[in-house]
């Protein structure tokens, strides 16, 4: 094996490694349906998107706040909703004692390489379709929830088992999963770029959402 392709060969599979087994479903946008009543639950500011990424020297995690957001219930379940991502909000958390090395890292994430955040703020998830679950060798979800996921210029729809908790005064959802990030055109100095090569495309998110009735 001459050395080039054992370097790709090696890197592809430290990179596997780093995958998770939580890897959504994802297809091409999907319509939404319109909801004509329902009680409205507003997406609190406490609520928060958590972001693992990882490559085959190390990960790298932190957060994302919710600009806003509402949901629909009816008849005590779930029918629709949409909230949106303050993407200039990253902020990394593993490198809290690092302050350099924090801002450096979160400077690249939000720069054209990645987020390109000066033209793309914000990322909005609008829900498709709730299936109740009917695995019941997973207790932490309740549902599958599909929505339309925008993020820089690309949407594709994609399935999050999630578990979902209602009652009169407030909803939560949480959710643990990954997505594999070239699909939204994400890719560090283009998708043939060895340097790409390095950076796992999977990165974990979990959903940590609270709404309140209206």
């Amino acid at each position: 094996m001459n050395k080039v392709l054992f370097f790709a060969t090696t890197i592809v599979a430290l990179a596997a490694c780093n995958s998770s087994d939580t890897k959504v479903e994802t297809i091409e946008k999907q319509k939404v349906a319109t909801i004509v009543d329902g009680k409205n639950y507003t997406v609190d500011a406490s609520s928060t998107v958590t972001w693992t990424g990882s490559k085959p020297t190390g990960k790298h995690s932190g957060t994302f706040s919710v600009k806003d957001g509402s949901f629909i219930v009816k008849d005590n379940n779930l029918v629709g909703g949409k909230f949106t991502i303050d993407i200039n909000s990253l902020s990394n958390q593993d490198l809290a004692t690092d302050t350099t090395m924090k801002a450096k890292l979160e400077g690249h994430l939000k720069s054209s390489d990645f987020f390109d955040v000066a033209k793309y703020p914000t990322a909005t998830f609008e829900i498709t379709e709730i299936q109740a679950s009917t695995d019941t060798t997973k207790k932490d979800v309740t549902h599958t929830i599909k929505g339309n996921l925008t993020l820089k210029d690309s949407t594709k729809n994609i399935s999050i088992p999630a578990r979902v908790t209602i009652d009169a005064a407030t909803l939560t959802a949480t959710a643990d999963f990954s997505i594999d990030r070239t699909l939204w055109g994400m890719s560090y100095k283009g998708p043939n770029n060895p340097q790409d090569w390095v950076i796992s495309k999977e990165v974990a998110l979990k959903l940590n959402l609270t709404a309140t009735a209206k």
